[in-house]
């Protein structure tokens, strides 16, 4: 829930068969265009107080359109409802509606958008104008208690904000722009996100009038979420409440006490709750009666239902609930997996979602031939998780579907699990609790697919029991279970389930982040209980292990504040895994160039044929320099082919064996543009690039003998290091005895790390495996951009001795860096560009030592007079004292000069040179403009 119970957008869903709902009778009318209303003011009639809805004071706005959209007008106004029961006469709410539309006479569909909780109708803005473009006529509100509405949060109470819904239907019903079924019945879908998915299936159940609902990432029955298996989800809970308890409304008198916004009487069932830890009969029944479950047998209409993988507030169990019963109705019913959740605050699958709960309305809300062929998707699909963007960091998602649901416990596999019997305590008040899911920290769940997150297990806290390390890898999809027998000393015990992946290292994670509570009671003698472990989606690695844990406390739940012991022992040895084989993963979208290949081919191959002629024949390899890895000479490449703007322009240098070649230059300098040249990835304009005596062109067989780490390496992350070398140099295509792996390892240093998964790799570990992935096959020239990038200073002079190492058996090393104190230790030549052209190149000595100012070792104290000596000598400027002796400015005087006076002045002189550091040189090359 970030700040905000769920607020995903719209989504695209999976569909079936069409609605089993018997056809309405039509009653079409001809559309009329929105108009702009009058302004009214006065109070309301008795009469349509009675009926519970008044259109109060209304605006008209028209939205910008963009890219040659239909311009979408918005109109708000505040409509007035009963504040609970039928409609008669009493006291009454204000509800903050807009409503969108687009120019038209014809009639068209409506959809209802509810916001999540902590949020407002103006959350939903931007999703209900892209609906009404497509065609829909589409009303956002504020429930009450939040932004602007009036009235007390009820949790979607039947009597109050479910019935508001079907009041805003009636509204929809009159309104000139919608398509009617019959008078007083429009065609209307409802879509909203956690707490606004809940109000979609509430109104499906209480109002015959809604077609089409697809609910998101919310709660089936209150009652299982906040109070799962009879334990108290106390941090969670506590999170809403708190948001809830926050007067954020207009109407402020009715706030009272402790409860903001709250109706007192839930926030009387929560300070019960939290006080005992545990649910009474009547928070119960108050919860039961707002959950989509005590409806269930009147949802009938198709229901996409979208539920989050990383979302220990509504977990997959709510939405598997929601599938099974909506099924026995005969309803069409679409599940979707979503990457992301309550835990994570979003998802970022919000586009695909959207769409596909656009194709969902489309298909079972719109007429007509387009209507019945529109694709909802399948009727089950997973996003899984198939590593990391290394362009932008981001998470790939790869989409698994199935033509059914197979549940949670579909194809059952058993995985054999093996531990004695464990005897572990609940410590006094639950404290230090073990910790899984932390709402605020929902990132680490996003990551747990890649191997990362938190979780902790305080010793003498839990019992644990593994699997063998597994022959083959297993994809759990649904809920693991097992058989415990379980005692307490105090009778009754309460448990946190979870089942971790265990790699060969030992590191364990948490899939999903997610735990799984129990409450035991009469286990005073002994009880055996089944454990239903929670919901996933997750790959164990062929080499790995299951890891059953059971724990005496969760950070997110509420434990016995009592101190207990318990003994936990398996009553079946083994872990029943659910596999879902009939759910495949499909591969990954073919972009627009796959079936463009063969045409793009061909014009291709008739570009090549016809200027061709013009470029003339390959240099032939020039014998004198066979033995010289490196000569660029008049290179030049300009900027879209301005005649003025160039990236590089008459730069020639060259570089021998053994040397370290430092590629210096402020941002712009054309530094990139020269790498690229050389490595063959863009052609220049003029000029020329050899490499052991052969020109560079895209493709030369010479860059065999090059190996490049430029802006860092992808690694699949659930492999080793060594792995993914070996998949690395399988994709060239040369032999495998060619890749000398154990040199280029050996120069990398990783050692031992390099049989361990990549994703426990430290990042200057990860920028050793890179280099030895450019290392591999031992290449006589080996270029690096920004090697020490991230890394530690450790790490750097790690990076530094690679380098040095490499360069000293005859190979020649370029690198690119910006760190100037650290290519002056690990270079032994320069080559300094500014504006594309070259500045200065040579050693490193002689460029820093190219400086007017010397430091004179001096054995013992300098006095004042000795420095006023020395500063008044011919062709000096100026001496200073310094730490170990002289600073001496020139000023046309020579080194050896200085030596003769300072011996005649018989100052004991230890060592003269220069006193510059590379960046003073640097700075001084390039004007000081860095």
């Amino acid at each position: 829930m970030s700040a905000r119970w769920g607020c995903p957008p719209l989504g695209e869903g999976p569909g079936q068969t069409p609605s089993a709902r018997p056809a309405k009778r039509a009653a079409y009318h001809r559309g009329m265009k929105l108009r702009l209303p009058r302004h009214r003011r006065g109070r309301l009639t008795a009469a349509l107080a009675a009926l519970g809805v008044l259109a109060g004071a209304g605006t008209w706005t028209a939205a910008e359109a963009t890219d040659g959209d239909p311009p979408v007008h918005r109109e708000d106004r505040f409509l007035t409802m009963p504040e609970s029961g039928s409609g008669a006469k009493g006291p009454t709410v204000r509800i903050d509606t807009s409503f969108f539309t687009t120019d038209g006479d014809a009639r068209r569909p409506a959809v209802l958008l509810a916001h999540g909780f902590g949020g407002d109708k103006d959350d939903l803005r931007d999703r209900a104008e892209e609906l009404a473009r497509h065609g829909y006529a589409v009303l956002t509100w504020s429930a009450r208690g939040f932004g602007d509405s009036t009235g007390r949060i009820g949790l979607n109470d039947p009597d109050r904000e479910v019935a508001d819904v079907s009041r805003l239907i009636d509204w929809l019903a009159k309104r000139p722009e919608v398509r009617l079924d019959r008078a007083g019945d429009p065609r209307v879908g409802i879509a909203g996100a956690s707490y606004g998915g809940a109000a979609a299936l509430l109104a499906a159940g209480h109002d015959k009038r809604v077609d089409a609902i697809a609910p998101q990432i919310t709660y089936w029955d209150l009652n299982s979420a906040l109070f799962p298996n009879d334990v108290f989800k106390k941090l969670w809970s506590g999170v809403f409440f708190t948001t809830g308890s926050t007067a954020t409304g207009t109407d402020t008198k009715s706030s009272g006490g402790g409860c903001g916004r709250f109706d007192p009487e839930l926030c009387a069932m929560y300070e019960r709750v939290a006080v005992a830890g545990r649910p009474d009969d009547k928070a119960r029944a108050l919860l039961e009666r707002r959950s989509p479950a005590a409806v269930a047998r009147d949802i009938k209409v198709p229901t996409l239902l979208v539920q989050g993988q990383s979302d220990s507030l509504f977990p997959l169990t709510e939405s598997d609930r929601a599938a099974e019963a909506l099924a026995r109705n005969g309803a069409p019913v679409a599940v979707d997996w979503i990457a992301g959740g309550h835990d994570t605050g979003g998802s970022d699958e919000d586009g695909r979602v959207a769409r596909r709960t656009r194709a969902w309305f489309d298909r079972f809300l719109k007429e007509g031939e387009s209507a019945e062929n529109t694709d909802t998707g399948p009727a089950f699909r997973i996003s899984r998780t198939g590593g990391l963007d290394t362009t932008d960091g981001t998470t790939r998602l790869r989409g698994a579907s199935g033509d059914r649901y197979p549940g949670l416990r579909g194809d059952p596999r058993p995985v054999p699990l093996t531990g004695r019997e464990q005897r572990f305590g609940n410590p006094a008040g639950g404290s230090p609790p073990a910790v899984s899911a932390v709402p605020g920290l929902g990132g680490l769940s996003r990551l747990s697919g890649l191997g990362v997150g938190v979780s902790l297990d305080f010793p003498g806290q839990y019992a644990r029991f593994d699997s063998p390390k597994l022959t083959e890898s297993v994809r759990a999809t649904g809920t693991p279970t097992a058989r415990v027998r379980v005692s307490s000393d105090s009778g009754e015990a309460v448990l946190f389930a979870k089942v971790y992946d265990v790699g060969p290292d030992g590191r364990q994670q948490l899939p999903g982040q997610l735990v799984t509570p129990l409450r035991v009671t009469d286990a005073k003698g002994g009880r055996t209980v089944d454990v239903r472990l929670p919901a996933v989606d997750h790959v164990f690695e062929a080499g790995h292990r299951m890891r059953l844990v059971l724990s005496a406390t969760d950070l997110g739940y509420a434990s016995p504040a009592a101190p207990a012991a318990y003994t936990v022992s398996l009553a079946d040895r083994e872990l029943s895994v659910p596999t879902a084989p009939g759910v495949r993963t499909g591969s990954a979208a073919l972009p627009w160039w796959t079936w463009g290949l063969p045409a793009g081919g061909l014009a291709v191959a008739v570009a090549l044929l016809v200027t061709g002629r013009r470029r003339g024949p390959v240099r032939a390899p020039d014998p004198a320099l066979a033995d010289v890895p490196l000569v660029i000479s008049g290179l030049s490449k300009r900027y879209a082919k301005s005649a003025d703007r160039y990236a590089v322009r008459d730069l020639s240098f060259r570089v021998e064996r053994g040397q370290v070649l430092g590629l210096l230059g402020p941002n712009g300098a054309g530094k990139t543009t020269t790498l690229r040249m050389l490595m063959g990835l863009i052609r220049p304009d003029g000029g020329e690039v050899r490499v052991f005596g052969h020109a560079i062109r895209p493709g030369a067989p010479v860059l065999s003998r090059v190996g490049a780490f430029v802006e860092g390496a992808g690694f699949l992350p659930h492999l080793s290091g060594r792995a993914n070398l070996d998949l690395y140099w399988r994709a060239t295509g040369r032999p495998a005895e060619d890749a000398h792996v154990d040199e280029a390892l050996e120069i990398a240093g990783l050692g031992s790390a390099l049989d361990r998964a990549v994703r426990t790799y430290s990042q200057g570990m990860r920028q050793r495996l890179a280099i030895a992935q450019a290392m591999l096959g031992l290449p006589d020239l080996l270029i690096l951009d920004e090697p020490t990038n991230g890394l530690d200073p450790p790490q750097i002079r790690e990076m530094r001795e690679v380098m040095i190492r490499y360069a000293a058996a005859g190979r020649t090393v370029i690198v690119s860096s910006h760190l100037l104190a650290e290519v002056e230790q690990s270079c032994t030549h320069l080559v300094v560009m500014d504006r594309g052209r070259l500045v200065t190149a040579g050693p490193v000595a002689e460029i820093t030592g190219s400086g007017e100012t010397l430091l004179v070792g001096v054995a013992g104290e300098v006095s004042d007079a000795v420095a006023e000596k020395v500063g008044a000598l011919p062709g000096v400027a100026s001496a200073v004292r310094a730490e170990s002796g002289l600073l001496v400015r020139l000023d046309g005087g020579t080194t050896p000069e200085l030596l003769v006076e300072l011996v005649r002045l018989e100052i004991p002189v230890t060592g003269v040179g220069p006193h510059r550091r590379l960046e003073d040189a640097f700075l001084t090359l390039i004007g000081g403009q860095a």
